[in-house]
């Protein structure tokens, strides 16, 4: 197996002279595959942060958030994680029905302030498929008929091709409060409203606000 990284990051490693560093950091701290101590970090977690591009390599990165052990570890090798019900854009599914291509960031906030970042391949697994899959946790199985309302609308399966740690150094240390979460629901305010006030902006692909509200009232 050739060394890890990219011939790009190679080639910066050699003009920056860090060559010797990143050797290091590959023999000490990247595998490609996920050890005992990672396995155990993942189940613990109720957070990640996913990378994706399409075809283009134009990219996306997004959030998913669940109960402890949401993220599945199937093996040594193989994460499955759910979609619950979100926007409806699919960014990321869409990203991965291009190009299979995903990065995931792992990051204790709460406990040991450490990271964790997982890349590989991805795909996308419907639920009615899931009976179809060999070798899956009961838990995968189960979530399917979840009756809490964090029933998964598909899943996504990740093989792994790298996973090393991100350092602690710059990680804080946060401390984690209660709130109520309300699985799949549709209800604006709890969705966070229009925080950012975007509603009413100009967009390139929709006509001005101003023609809008005219074109409204010739209707």
């Amino acid at each position: 197996m050739t060394i890890p990284g990219s011939n790009a990051e190679h080639a910066l490693q050699e003009a920056y002279g860090t060559s010797k560093k990143a050797a290091a950091f590959y023999n000490k701290q990247m595998l490609n595959y996920l050890n005992t101590s990672m396995r155990e970090f993942i189940a613990q977690q109720e957070m990640v942060f996913i990378a994706t591009s399409d075809a283009h390599g134009e990219c996306d990165c997004s959030f998913r958030a669940g109960s402890p052990g949401f993220i599945h570890v199937i093996g040594n090798d193989f994460l499955a994680y759910p979609e619950y019900r979100g926007n409806g854009v699919l960014a990321s599914l869409g990203n991965i029905s291009e190009n299979p291509h995903i990065g995931m960031v792992f990051i204790d906030f709460f406990r040991n302030t450490i990271g964790l970042h997982v890349n590989g391949t991805a795909r996308i697994v419907e639920n009615g498929e899931i009976p179809r899959e060999e070798n899956l946790p009961d838990a995968i199985k189960d979530a399917i008929y979840s009756p809490n309302g964090q029933k998964p609308e598909r899943w996504v399966f990740v093989h792994v091709e790298e996973a090393y740690i991100h350092c602690s150094k710059h990680i804080p240390l946060l401390k984690k409060l209660d709130k109520e979460i309300h699985w799949g629901t549709d209800d604006e305010v709890r969705k966070g409203g229009d925080y950012f006030r975007a509603k009413n902006c100009d967009r390139p692909w929709r006509l001005p606000r101003e023609a809008v509200i005219d074109s409204e009232l010739v209707k």
